[in-house]
């Protein structure tokens, strides 16, 4: 199992970013997919989980502000994140879903994002 996300970067507050997600070495189209961060010296937390049928759940401070969504042919997530604030500053990884503070594979490299002015 291998992902790769990528288009993070340094965006000022209020503006937009997408990154993406590319998984492989599973059937990606029958997995829930997700998005997790770790902002540094914080542990992992959930931003966005899509369901196999494309249902959508959003912690409450990607509410309004993120959208997920995946691409099934192209084994590609992405996250739509507009209206940035300095506390989302993190790396952005995809995964499965968390159970806990499990995940179900390995993690990638992740995607860092620094929102600043």
């Amino acid at each position: 199992v291998q992902f790769v996300e990528s288009g993070g970067g340094l965006v000022q507050p209020g503006g937009s970013l997408r990154l993406s997600c590319i998984a492989s070495g599973f059937p990606f189209s029958a997995y829930a997919m997700a998005w997790h961060r770790q902002a540094p010296g914080k542990q992992h937390e959930s931003v966005a989980v899509i369901d196999s049928s494309g249902n959508t759940h959003y912690a409450e401070f990607a509410k309004g502000r993120f959208t997920i969504s995946r691409d099934n042919a192209e084994n590609t997530i992405y996250l739509q994140m507009n209206s940035v604030k300095p506390e989302d500053t993190a790396t952005y990884y995809c995964n499965g879903p968390s159970n806990g503070r499990l995940v179900p594979f390995p993690w990638g490299q992740g995607s860092r994002v620094t929102v600043s002015a």
